[in-house]
């Protein structure tokens, strides 16, 4: 008997923990999702955000010539 309640307990631990496993990927997914949306709207300029500078854009690769 004394086993049998030791799994029991186990098992109810584990699921606990799969429950806040699955809660927090839950939390993370949402968050990263609404980062996406939050850069998708100021990409288009829907915001009215100020670059942390005032210099132009430097490209990121050389030009061609």
């Amino acid at each position: 008997m004394f086993e049998y309640e030791l799994h029991r307990l186990r098992s109810a631990d584990l699921i606990r923990e799969a429950q806040a496993y699955r809660l927090a990927r839950e939390a993370t997914s949402t968050r990263r999702a609404a980062r996406r949306a939050a850069g998708a709207r100021s990409a288009h300029g829907d915001t009215d955000e100020r670059a942390h500078s005032d210099r132009p854009r430097r490209h990121r690769f050389a030009r061609a010539v």
